[in-house]
């Protein structure tokens, strides 16, 4: 069974760029709710280095259904990375009220 709302993590090279990214998802709909959260250390292997820098993690809920062909493309848009972080876990069980929430607060 496909879970119909999700969690999706974004990082984000500076708060100004989350700010951005986080206002358009929900003003459009793609998202009911964006946490940023940070600053953040990753490290992670890109072009044969190993990088150690700072960034920010934004902590979106919206529904599944709006994943790959409608949030996906909206970050990709506005984020500076040639490969940004945009990933979805699933929400196995939330408070039926904060599901009904996502639902009502994403577009149709």
């Amino acid at each position: 069974m496909s879970p119909s709302m999700v969690v999706v993590l974004i990082t984000v090279p500076s708060q100004e760029t989350g700010e951005a990214i986080a206002h358009i998802l929900v003003e459009k709909g793609l998202a009911a709710c964006v946490n940023l959260v940070g600053p953040i250390r990753s490290l992670y292997a890109w072009e044969g280095n190993i990088n150690d820098e700072q960034e920010f993690m934004l902590i979106a809920k919206t529904r599944a259904d709006l994943f790959a062909d409608q949030l996906v493309p909206a970050v990709k848009a506005l984020h500076p990375y040639q490969v940004p972080e945009i990933i979805a876990l699933p929400i196995l069980m939330g408070s039926p009220e904060y599901l009904d929430w996502i639902q009502a607060s994403t577009r149709p």
